[in-house]
């Protein structure tokens, strides 16, 4: 992985100075030619005191006093040029350390050097720009955040609120600064149900009146790590719209359905009492009896419509206790066979026996009354994660696409003597335990 990462040339393309060949030294070269220049200066000096004070000793030792000093005091001058430009370099590094990108060097001496130095130098063209871009792209985070319906508070360990933008201040502070006060000191001024709601640390739903009206919000909470210390960031969204328009829809989708059933019902009813009218206005009383059956007929079928929604309206919440599956299946098995391939787990599931036993029942069911043989039909209990899935399956013909939309639906149904509710209990049972039913071919 890091073997096939660009380099830093080749990412920011940095390119060392370019001079012509004739201005180009390298540092040996120069150390070279120095060296040369000063051992040739040398002899020739010796050479010359030589002849002066006619003695090779003394010229040559003349030479050398004079000589070392110079060579000391060059190799000094050169020595010190090359630390000052080592210094330079630390320090450039030091402000790039710091974010201060504006640091550059300036140096002509023609060799290896300036390549590093024009390598330093473009760096820090390259983080400045880097830099700016940064800034530009949080400014406009910051935007955005700031602008958006969502109410945002960051908080730290502690509880401190370090971050709020202008809807979390609309809605907790009457627009004011947020920032610095602690979240417990927001809560106790705020309703029971906001305080009850971040009290779960899950994800959910509450609702509490706001400048007089019925206010529903949805509250996020996410954790993370900023700049090493762990942090909290909330997230408050306003579902009063959204939910008034769902709850609309799915009132005009319940109110079609039992208008459906109740029509149904009442229009032959209506029609049998015309025509029972008509038949004791002629006096023929043997036909009767039918009609009034068949009254009757209709009348228990309304009474069981009613109370497979009062059974729906009034589901009571779960009693959480451990079940055996194989317990609970066989409770199941004496009202409608099944096969379990698989097996079952031995882990007891944390359940209302009575609540997942009826969603179960009305599962196999539907399964059986889809014509499939007793053997073909299947439950299986899997562990996922943290959950259980089960799962029902029959070989019978499927479902199209319209009723596969509209089978969770209460009071929807294909059958000429169905309620619409046994799918619809399912989906509750299964909701109030925190679960969710997938309906597929």
């Amino acid at each position: 992985m890091l073997a096939s990462l660009p380099s830093l040339r080749d990412r920011y393309d940095l390119e060392p100075m370019k001079r012509p060949a004739w201005t180009r030294f390298s540092l040996a070269g120069k150390l070279a030619l120095g060296g040369s220049a000063f051992v040739v200066a040398t002899t020739a000096l010796a050479f010359w005191l030589a002849h002066v004070a006619e003695s090779a000793l003394f010229g040559a030792t003349l030479a050398l006093a004079i000589a070392l000093p110079a060579l000391w005091a060059a190799t000094r001058r050169a020595i010190g040029a090359q630390v000052s430009l080592y210094r330079a370099l630390s320090a450039g590094v030091a402000s790039f350390r710091d974010g201060d990108f504006s640091f550059s060097l300036a140096r002509k001496r023609f060799d290896e050097l300036d390549e590093l130095v024009a390598a330093h130098n473009e760096l820090g063209d390259v983080l400045r720009g880097e830099r700016q871009a940064l800034f530009q792209r949080e400014l406009l985070l910051d935007t955005v955040v700031q602008n958006t319906p969502v109410a945002l508070l960051l908080t730290e360990p502690r509880g401190a609120i370090v971050y709020a933008n202008v809807a979390a201040r609309q809605l907790f502070n009457d627009g004011r600064k947020l920032e610095g006060q602690r979240l417990a000191e927001i809560l106790e001024r705020g309703p029971p149900s906001l305080r009850e709601a971040l009290g779960d640390h899950r994800d959910r739903l509450f609702s509490f009146d706001q400048r007089g009206q019925q206010e529903t919000y949805h509250v996020a909470r996410r954790e993370f790590r900023l700049n090493t210390r762990p942090h909290t960031l909330l997230l408050f969204k306003r579902l009063t719209a959204e939910l008034s328009r769902q709850e609309v829809a799915t009132w005009k989708k319940v109110i079609r359905v039992i208008s459906h059933e109740l029509n149904n019902s009442l229009a032959p009813v209506t029609s049998l009492a015309h025509s029972g009218a008509e038949l004791v206005r002629r006096g023929e009383y043997d036909r009767l009896g039918h009609i009034f059956a068949t009254i009757e007929e209709r009348g228990r079928h309304l009474h069981g419509f009613i109370r497979g929604y009062a059974s729906v309206a009034k589901l009571p919440s779960p009693t959480l206790e451990p079940v055996s599956w194989s317990t609970l299946l066989d409770g199941v098995r004496a009202h409608y066979d099944f096969a379990t391939p698989d097996g079952l787990p031995e882990q007891p599931a944390q359940i209302d026996a009575a609540q997942i036993a009826q969603a179960l029942i009305n599962l196999l069911k539907n399964a059986h009354e889809s014509g499939s043989e007793p053997g073909d039909i299947r439950v299986t209990v899997v562990r996922a994660n943290r959950h259980w899935a089960v799962r029902v399956s029959d070989r019978g013909p499927g479902m199209s696409d319209a009723v596969l939309a509209n089978a969770l639906v209460p009071f929807y149904s294909t059958k000429r003597s169905g309620t619409g509710l046994g799918l619809a209990l399912v989906r509750e049972i299964s909701e109030a335990h925190g679960g969710r039913v997938m309906l597929a071919n």
